[in-house]
């Protein structure tokens, strides 16, 4: 699947058409499958398809949530990506430099220089402080014990740490490991981050207040990030486009409230159709064009999530103004569109 971009900007990853099949006759049953590749008879032949002819592009500063079921792709796409899994054909570019064509020493100085990783256990080092487990990615990457130290208490504010640096893992909560595993990634200050499924071993309560934690963070730095779940609420909440996987292939890549509203496969269907659509629907995504000559006493902010509104346009009796963040009206809004969009059949 293409997704195109209206940023004019060169994107910081750039896939093409890139696969990974498993299997020891991988690459010559794919080069004879001339692309079409068909998970079933793959599976007949010996190999295992994990990522299925994807194409997209993540731009600086944008957080593309992958999503799926397990088996679906989604963490082996992040590991072709990350090239920690070497893909089976294809092409991944970061910052316009081929991913596949670097030798061994270039891999390791992007990776220690651009790119963080956060996974679902976190592999803390168990002898070591918070603010030793830190420090330890810096001191690898040669700082000095002084500099890395200083970064780290630097990291330890950051994600809320403060007055347990000198604490051991096993002194910390499951969230507050995780917070330990994430202030370790950003201390290298990468460019691109990488996370899969950084929040799925805690409990729901800790779980809100790390992806909580994770917007704020993301609001501070500004990365570019590939986060993947399986969880759809979570991708809703965090994302600025998601991308849906089944059986290696991305079944539609969008914005959260056009995947809710124009699902492109029945799967994508299924996976949005128990949405609160209140909860995730922006105004701009249903509003209508501006009309000038329809007069409302009432103003909503375009970018304002239904739900936080609901109350003011389901009692107003007129169509209600839409504008943008310099108060500018840019479209209008009918109360009876929102109630249709929101219950549908069931009023």
């Amino acid at each position: 699947m293409n997704i195109s971009q209206n940023n004019n900007s060169q994107p910081v990853i750039k896939c093409d058409s890139v696969y990974k099949i498993f299997g020891s006759n991988a690459k010559k049953l794919l080069d004879q499958s001339e692309g079409i590749v068909d998970s079933q008879k793959f599976q007949e032949a010996g190999c295992i398809v994990g990522v299925n002819d994807a194409s997209f592009e993540v731009n600086k500063g944008e957080m593309l949530v992958v999503m799926g079921l397990s088996g679906s792709g989604k963490s082996t796409l992040l590991r072709c990506v990350s090239r920690l899994t070497e893909a089976t054909s294809g092409k991944i570019f970061i910052d316009g430099e081929d991913l596949l064509a670097m030798n061994s020493k270039r891999l390791i100085e992007l990776r220690r220089n651009k790119m963080g990783m956060v996974f679902q256990s976190f592999a803390l080092l168990p002898h070591k402080t918070v603010l030793e487990n830190i420090a330890f990615p810096l001191q690898i990457k040669g700082s000095s014990t002084h500099e890395s130290i200083k970064k780290a208490l630097e990291m330890v504010e950051l994600v809320g740490l403060k007055g347990r640096e000198n604490y051991f893992p096993r002194e910390l909560s499951g969230g507050q490991q995780q917070r330990v595993g994430i202030a370790r990634s950003l201390a290298v200050e990468p460019d691109i981050w990488f996370l899969d499924e950084p929040f799925s071993a805690l409990d729901p309560l800790i779980r809100k207040e790390m992806q909580d934690e994770f917007l704020r963070l993301q609001d501070v730095l500004n990365k570019t990030i590939m986060f993947v779940t399986h969880d759809f609420d979570e991708a809703l909440r965090l994302a600025d486009r998601i991308a849906i996987m089944k059986d290696g292939i991305i079944e539609q890549l969008d914005t959260p409230d056009n995947i809710v509203l124009n699902p492109a496969t029945e799967y994508v269907r299924k996976f949005t159709e128990d949405v609160p659509r209140e909860k995730v629907l922006r105004i701009d995504s249903i509003m209508d064009p501006y009309d000038p000559n329809i007069s409302s006493s009432i103003n909503i902010a375009n970018n304002a999530i239904i739900e936080t509104v609901a109350e003011k346009i389901l009692h107003s009796k007129e169509s209600i103004t839409v504008i943008d963040n310099k108060n500018n009206p840019i479209g209008s809004l009918n109360p009876s569109k929102v109630i249709k969009i929101l219950f549908g059949d069931k009023i």
